[in-house]
């Protein structure tokens, strides 16, 4: 449920730090985010404490597209899912039978996987951006210009143009890596797949 949170976390209209954001860097992520209309993959996921102790793993399978519109579920025993359609967010926890619903804020384009569906022309007010680059994979790092955020900086790794990875750190150097396989781009995606239809007696909760 954590990262669950985390993907979901607004940009806090908090007081805002002073951006150092590298130009190139700006606008290489953004060409390479833009060039995705829509992105379908496999994930797997793997959450280490400070000290590098396994906390949890997991594993599902994503689904984006602009604007605004993104799938995202974990596979079974830790089942939970995130649709956005375009308009507002479900999601869904099937052990509670409780759909959490809250309408898409415009800020929450420039949060961690909802990078990968939004509008990315503002990115550099949301983060401070620097990159490097070896051997066809270049690796983005974004550290949030406001305070109070749930985590102190994000990596995104691109392999020959195409979302490779990403990596979470928090303040307390617990780390989060998503590894993303089967990656397709710009494929169509049935538009079902943006919209969940919430079971017969479940608890709703209106955010």
């Amino acid at each position: 449920m954590r990262l669950i949170r985390m993907l979901l976390l607004p940009a806090l209209a908090l007081t805002a730090l002073s951006a150092q954001a590298d130009p190139a860097s700006v606008a290489s992520l953004t060409n390479l985010l833009e060039q995705s209309k829509t992105i379908t993959a496999r994930f797997s996921q793997l959450t280490l404490d400070g000290g590098g102790t396994r906390l949890q793993e997991t594993a599902g399978e994503m689904a984006v597209q602009r604007p605004g519109l993104f799938y995202w579920k974990t596979d079974a025993p830790n089942d939970q899912t995130i649709v956005s359609d375009g308009q507002k967010v479900t999601l869904w926890d099937p052990d509670l039978e409780q759909a959490t619903i809250k309408k898409l804020d415009p800020r929450l384009s420039q949060t961690p996987a909802l990078l990968l569906s939004g509008d990315v022309s503002q990115i550099s007010k949301s983060f401070d951006i620097t990159s490097k680059q070896a051997s066809g994979v270049i690796d983005f790092t974004l550290k949030p210009t406001t305070k109070d955020t749930l985590f102190d900086s994000l990596r995104l790794s691109f392999r020959n143009g195409v979302i490779n990875d990403m990596q979470l750190i928090d303040s307390v150097g617990q780390r989060t890596n998503i590894l993303f396989t089967g990656v397709k781009a710009n494929q169509p995606v049935a538009a079902s797949k943006f919209k969940f239809d919430i079971p017969k007696g479940a608890d709703v909760i209106q955010e």
